[in-house]
């Protein structure tokens, strides 16, 4: 199997973290997000992966060989592709042309999931999805009677379904799906100006083959930094029993720690609280502090500090002096 992963975009809600740092490069309970995503759908789909694919913008060398790093660790190869231009989504897949070969995963980098099943690969197609309250914010399928998928509509006005696309779709032929791709660009069929994944599988649809879906018991979204914070708090919650999310050479003065937390190595921490629900990157420095749900990125020193709910980046320097204080009896202050 191959997998897929458009993440060309430039991440804006997620500012002011991804000015520096792409989005899927972003940390959740210590690992970039895609790297999560692909463990993850690696283990629901149960193939070999032979090839991770990333569509990225110019993100630079070092971006590029951090990308090939990570798939190397999941015992695949990295392939990098550019798309230049943000032309649709169908577009973005197509720039990986070269990777739609046999059995294929395309994952949007933007999600993560519990997933809660294991996946049949000998259908032809699976598009996963998650059961929402309110339809009409999403992309949903509309299904037959027997269960496969009829078609897709997007941000419907009336109840079509409540089975909202998450953003990853499995392919038996990615030559299949090569095809439909190369079809939209060959006759520049577009809606707004952007060639669109659903008008492929449309096509597809209407050629005979069976699309079925898998329904994710939770979709956890990295869109915007208090998004991104919550996201965090399930994944240490989901991952707290099956990895070691604490380094054996973390510092410890005088500090308490509440699981569950996600601390690198070359973390110290001085009379601190750390925890619940709080991910802090390797060779960062808290001192006289008390965090809880929130990401703190590396290198960064923290200091006589309350944070919660926070989301702090690489290389940050937060330092607060000491307030000396003299209160008398019956004293209400905001501090």
């Amino acid at each position: 199997m191959n997998i897929i992963i458009p993440m060309a975009g430039m991440g804006k809600r997620l500012r002011p973290h991804t000015l520096t740092t792409p989005k899927p490069l972003i940390e959740v309970a210590g690992k970039p997000i895609v790297q999560r995503l692909c463990e993850d759908i690696i283990s629901v789909v149960g193939e070999k992966t032979e090839e991770i694919g990333f569509i990225i913008g110019d993100f630079g060398e070092q971006v590029e060989q951090e990308l090939i790093s990570i798939a190397e660790a999941l015992g695949a190869k990295g392939r990098i592709y550019h798309q230049e231009q943000p032309l649709g989504t169908a577009h973005a897949i197509w720039c990986a042309r070269q990777s739609l070969v046999g059995k294929v995963t395309v994952a949007f980098a933007d999600t993560l999931f519990d997933a809660g099943f294991s996946m049949n690969t000998e259908e032809d197609g699976i598009i996963w999805t998650h059961k929402v309250e309110d339809p009409s914010a999403f992309g949903v399928v509309r299904k037959n009677s027997d269960g496969t998928i009829a078609g897709f509509v997007e941000k419907p006005k009336e109840y079509v379904s409540n089975e909202a696309i998450i953003g990853i779709y499995y392919f038996k032929s990615g030559e299949n799906l090569l095809g439909e791709l190369q079809y939209l660009i060959d006759n520049n069929v577009t809606k707004g100006g952007e060639y669109q994944l659903t008008d492929a599988l449309q096509n597809m649809l209407d050629k005979g083959l069976k699309f079925k879906t898998n329904d994710v018991r939770e979709w956890l979204d990295c869109g915007n930094p208090l998004a991104t914070i919550q996201t965090n708090q399930r994944v240490l919650a989901l991952k707290a029993d099956k990895e070691q999310l604490v380094s054996d050479n973390v510092i410890c003065n005088n500090s308490t720690i509440i699981p569950p937390v996600c601390i690198a190595e070359g973390v110290e921490l001085n009379n601190s609280v750390v925890g619940p629900y709080v991910s802090i990157s390797r060779e960062t420095k808290v001192s006289n502090s008390v965090i809880s749900n929130s990401i703190v990125g590396k290198q960064t020193t923290i200091a006589n500090r309350v944070l919660s709910q926070s989301m702090i980046g690489n290389n940050v320097k937060l330092v607060s002096k000491p307030q000396h204080l003299s209160l008398g009896d019956y004293s209400e202050t905001e501090l």
